[in-house]
């Protein structure tokens, strides 16, 4: 499947489209290849796209002072990634976006997508509901990673994203469920032996 095909069928998951809006889809959303370990997005930068992955495996995340990372978000073939507070505000991003694969996603401008929301107005109504979506997971994490024991956050990571642990180093996982990979480590032997 070609990856605007890929995007398409997400899209009409939750809105219908007609050829028209197709066309418009597939002339607008530019594909962008990354090679591994290679940056979509630097802290400082604003982020002007919205990023649909059609390919590969990548991380959004921060370093803080003490050059610790913390990652907020892996996110794989079909899902979306951003730095949103910096695309929706114009303001420098505080996240980084790197690919963990060799990746292709595809990126259509904020302008553009004004554009595309004007003459399709599904598709706003889509990113709306995208936008909710978004907001409650990240209301969700943030609750469920201040609230429950680490065995408890690593076993729902490992149930919702199965994926996703075997496309990434434990201390990537360490840092998304803000832990120290000797920590992790300790979890998953105590897991492995029950």
């Amino acid at each position: 499947m070609d990856s605007h095909q890929l995007l398409i069928d997400h899209i009409s998951e939750i809105v219908s489209l007609d050829d028209s809006i197709k066309s418009l889809i597939r002339e607008r959303f530019i594909p962008r290849h990354l090679k591994k370990k290679e940056m979509l997005l630097y802290k400082g930068d604003v982020s002007h796209h919205m990023r649909f992955i059609a390919e590969g495996c990548l991380r959004n995340y921060n370093i803080d002072e003490n050059a610790q990372e913390h990652i907020l978000q892996f996110a794989v073939k079909g899902w979306w990634i951003n730095d949103l507070y910096s695309y929706l505000t114009e303001t420098p991003a505080t996240f980084f976006i790197q690919a963990l694969e060799d990746s292709v996603v595809l990126q259509i401008s904020k302008n553009e997508l004004t554009k595309l929301f004007d003459e399709a107005p599904a598709l706003e109504r889509f990113y709306r509901i995208k936008f909710e979506n978004a907001y409650v997971a990240l209301q969700n994490r943030t609750i469920h990673g201040m609230s429950k024991p680490i065995e408890e956050r690593y076993s729902d990571f490992r149930n919702t994203y199965p994926e996703i642990e075997q496309r990434v180093p434990q201390f990537m996982i360490a840092s998304y469920l803000g832990i120290t990979p000797e920590s992790l480590s300790r979890v998953r032997k105590r897991m492995s032996s029950k």
